[in-house]
């Protein structure tokens, strides 16, 4: 590779931080291959976490609904599912979960989406560990991230309860 092609491939990668800012990403972070890894699979567990008790990948990783996801369709597409990767796969129910409430959405991709109690998953590219729960309450892409407890309910602590957006009516 010549010195210019490798200077304009490294420019490249080096604007998609401030691309996913300014399409609202609201972050800078680039999904690691951890994370993008851990976006499939379809088996969803409970598990403890500062927050309670919570919904989590197969790995351990911790799932979030989109608050602007609307009756059961995945509004996260593009640059925000490189930063918010969709959970897929066959929906399965791990410990601790009903399995009346899991489900599937397809997505505009045409893959299948996990979903529970209606809500499409996805873990959050800025969670480096299993119990991490770095994405929740964050306002990226238009609307509120949140961890979703065992019983379908979306968790949200006092801090971050205010103000908050969404179609599921909280």
């Amino acid at each position: 590779m010549t010195r210019i092609a490798r200077k304009a491939a490294l420019a490249a990668v080096l604007a998609l931080p401030a691309l996913a800012a300014a399409c609202g990403g609201g972050s800078s972070s680039a999904p690691a291959a951890s994370q993008t890894a851990a976006a499939n699979g379809g088996t969803v567990t409970a598990a403890s976490s500062s927050l309670g008790r919570i919904l989590v990948a197969q790995n351990g990783m911790t799932l979030y609904m989109f608050a602007r996801d609307q009756a059961g369709k995945s509004a996260c597409n593009g640059a925000c599912a490189k930063l918010w990767p969709p959970y897929t796969g066959a929906p399965k129910a791990g410990t601790g979960l009903t399995a009346s409430l899991l489900g599937s959405t397809m997505r505009a991709d045409g893959s299948k989406q996990v979903t529970y109690d209606g809500r499409p998953l996805y873990t959050y590219s800025g969670d480096s560990s299993p119990g991490a729960t770095n994405g929740q309450g964050l306002n990226t892409f238009g609307a509120l991230w949140w961890v979703v407890a065992p019983d379908g309910k979306v968790v949200m602590t006092s801090a971050q309860s205010t103000g908050g957006q969404s179609g599921y009516g909280y």
